[in-house]
């Protein structure tokens, strides 16, 4: 892997990261429903974790890797529980301090929506970095910037493609994230796999 151009293959991603996805439907719904009630009942504490979970589950399905996860492999996440709550922590007081931008009058709001856009592209790999390669959290999100950056409206495309899926579900009360969540974690699992390589170094 290197911090240049990148050929981010849009439909390919997508339509593999589907497939994970169709082929373990089951796996993926109870693990989402344990990660985000688990986050929500801890007011986002447990946020960072549980969701490291659900990209080790991920990872191990792109590699191919046997046994195949299972539900209860959520809990992986916590084997990553400081770097994981850090990078959650650190980057969302970060966009909270940024959101005051917002209280100016016509400009602000649209300010802290193009930054809250520009941060979630930029550090759209920083977690799987933390899992895959055990980095921290501070470490991972330089490189995730390093590379998204001379590539950055091809994967802003792809980001926004996957948290589209993903939140769709959210017009259903919300239910709908449990089933809709896990198919953008899986969509940018594949292009972390393709853009990173098993063997990347951090």
């Amino acid at each position: 892997m290197t911090e240049g151009k990148v050929d981010v293959k849009f439909g390919e991603w997508i339509q593999q990261g589907w497939e994970l996805y169709k082929a373990n439907i089951g796996v993926w719904i109870v693990a989402s429903l344990l990660a985000i009630v688990i986050s929500v009942a801890t007011l986002g504490i447990l946020s960072g974790p549980m969701m490291a979970g659900l990209v080790w589950m991920a990872l191990v399905l792109v590699d191919r890797k046997e046994p195949k996860p299972q539900m209860g492999d959520v809990f992986k996440g916590f084997d990553y529980f400081l770097q994981s709550f850090l990078f959650f922590l650190v980057w969302g007081v970060i966009m909270l301090a940024i959101s005051v931008v917002s209280l100016i009058p016509c400009v602000g709001t649209l300010v802290v929506i193009v930054v809250s856009i520009v941060l979630h592209t930029a550090l759209m790999f920083g977690l799987f970095l933390i899992v895959d390669k055990k980095m921290e959290f501070w470490p991972a999100s330089m490189l995730s910037l390093n590379v998204v950056k001379p590539n950055f409206f091809p994967f802003l495309g792809l980001l926004v493609v996957a948290m589209l899926i993903g939140h769709v579900g959210a017009i259903a009360c919300g239910i709908g994230v449990i089933v809709t969540m896990p198919i953008a974690v899986c969509i940018l699992a594949v292009a972390y796999r393709n853009v990173f390589g098993v063997q990347a170094a951090a």
